[in-house]
């Protein structure tokens, strides 16, 4: 079970950032459970989209609550951040990755109050959360941010654009800027425009009466085609998580695992 949920190829790359077990000066304590096996319960809780308290213990060695400390120890140091980013600098560097044509969207999903939250506009205004993502021209999610639901998705380009960080390419420098970027009618405001102009980037975003809703999936299918990925992670389903920082930690995890199937096909 440990081996199917953390292959070997996740396993080295996650060694390369979790951060080193605390030691105890006075010696004693309990024995620290493998990192292997608590990073299998986080993917299973991640996966299956069970709680905490439905993880099977006897399945993977370390309890529900070890589990969730050690989650939680994690996403405060940024784990699940650059394991995403070591996983893009694989593809990168095996020229996995398309910069040519970038695509954006958003997806909404229930959500308890918490930080990040607002009323959902297409859900009666219910408690909701939104995932923004960008994609290469082949789908891996290149960079990923949550919001309340109620955040227009035009508010999430620039900070999505910016957030790509720097991926290494076969040769040459680090690139973390598209050539070309296709949006929905949601983005179709001028100083998006210029704002992707002044850096180089192609804008295709679609324009509000005068290009056709049938031709917009002509390109943008392959970021569509990533949420629909991220819904194999159950835990996105809905959102549990009343911090922001753990709801992300979980989307981190989805987009690595994503990444990581591209990277061992």
């Amino acid at each position: 079970m440990v081996e199917r949920l953390v292959p070997d190829e996740l396993w080295e790359l996650f060694q390369r950032v979790v951060p080193e077990a605390p030691t105890r000066p006075q010696g004693g304590g309990r024995r620290r459970h493998g990192d292997r096996e608590v990073l299998a319960a986080i993917v299973f809780v991640a996966t299956s989209g069970c709680t905490w308290q439905q993880h099977p213990t006897a399945s993977f060695g370390p309890s529900a609550a070890t589990a969730h400390h050690r989650f939680t120890e994690w996403t405060q140091a940024r784990v699940w951040a650059k394991l995403h980013r070591l996983v893009l600098d694989e593809l990168g560097s095996r020229r996995e990755l398309d910069w040519s044509r970038c695509a954006i969207d958003s997806v909404n999903m229930r959500a308890l109050k918490g930080e990040l939250t607002g009323p959902n506009p297409v859900d009666r205004g219910k408690c909701g959360s939104k995932i923004h993502l960008i994609t290469d021209r082949n789908g891996p999610p290149l960079s990923v941010a949550i919001s309340g639901a109620n955040v227009h998705d035009s508010q999430a380009l620039v900070p999505l654009v910016q957030g790509i960080p720097p991926i290494r390419s076969r040769r040459g420098p680090r690139r973390r800027r598209p050539e070309e970027l296709h949006t929905d009618k949601g983005y179709d405001y001028t100083h998006l425009r210029l704002w992707s102009a002044t850096r180089g980037i192609r804008h295709r975003i679609a324009r509000k009466g005068v290009d056709s809703s049938q031709r917009l999936g002509r390109h943008r299918w392959v970021v569509e085609r990533t949420v629909s990925w991220l819904a194999a992670c159950r835990r996105l389903h809905r959102r549990y998580e009343r911090k922001a920082e753990h709801f992300l930690a979980f989307t981190n995890i989805a987009c690595t695992l994503i990444c990581l199937r591209r990277l061992t096909r």
